[in-house]
């Protein structure tokens, strides 16, 4: 069922004063950062997001106009990442708790939310380790909470222009295009080229095109 036809979630009608939600993008690229976004939505800006929905399902052109929507609308947000460095030291799903707890840190803060009236709502199954604020996780709560849902769409956003920057500073990989992920046209890219720094050694397919070519050499 497409958000537009929610009311509100049952927490987020029985939430404290700050919900938050919180979603990430980028776990499955083979390049780029992993980012993280947190998002509150003021009640005075429910009637305006009716399009507002899991980033998966709009194009690239709908999630723009959807988040200069949701600025206009007063939706408060915070943004965290972890680096190809970080993920590789960490392994993506530490990376993608440190993102997460920097993007909830960054809001909080912003918003001087107290733990006491506060609860994160966090897409999937994995509470952030290490975070003081109450937490619910949701499954698939990108298509289920408005919150979470406008955290997706402004993870997605960010790191898609992130990834358009990273295509100007190493061109021949098309990161523009495919956005760091295992595409065909990525592989043969990799395979051609080699790894660059943005690439996430730690992942089996760059590992095995990086051992490639220092096999070759």
């Amino acid at each position: 069922m497409p958000l537009s036809k929610f009311d509100l979630s049952v927490i987020e009608r029985s939430a404290p004063a700050y919900l938050i939600g919180v979603d990430e993008a980028g776990r499955g690229p083979l390049a780029g950062p992993v980012t993280a976004a947190a998002a509150f939505i003021p009640l005075t800006a429910y009637p305006h997001l009716k399009e507002v929905n899991d980033s998966k399902k709009l194009s690239e052109k709908k999630r723009e106009a959807l988040l200069a929507v949701m600025r206009s609308s007063g939706v408060r947000f915070g943004f965290g990442f972890a680096s190809p460095r970080q993920i590789d030291g960490l392994n993506i799903l530490n990376a993608t708790f440190t993102a997460m707890a920097s993007a909830v840190g960054r809001l909080t803060s912003a918003l001087g939310a107290l733990e006491s009236d506060t609860l994160i709502m966090v897409d999937g199954p994995h509470k952030i380790r290490g975070l003081a604020f109450s937490q619910e996780t949701v499954v698939g709560g990108d298509a289920r909470s408005l919150s979470i849902a406008a955290a997706s769409i402004f993870a997605k956003v960010v790191r898609d222009r992130w990834m358009l920057a990273l295509d100007h500073r190493w061109p021949g990989y098309d990161f523009s295009g495919h956005k760091g992920y295992g595409t065909k046209a990525h592989m043969a890219f990799l395979n051609s080229l080699g790894p660059c720094p943005e690439h996430r050694r730690s992942f089996a397919p760059v590992r095995k095109a990086l051992e490639s070519r220092t096999g070759a050499a």
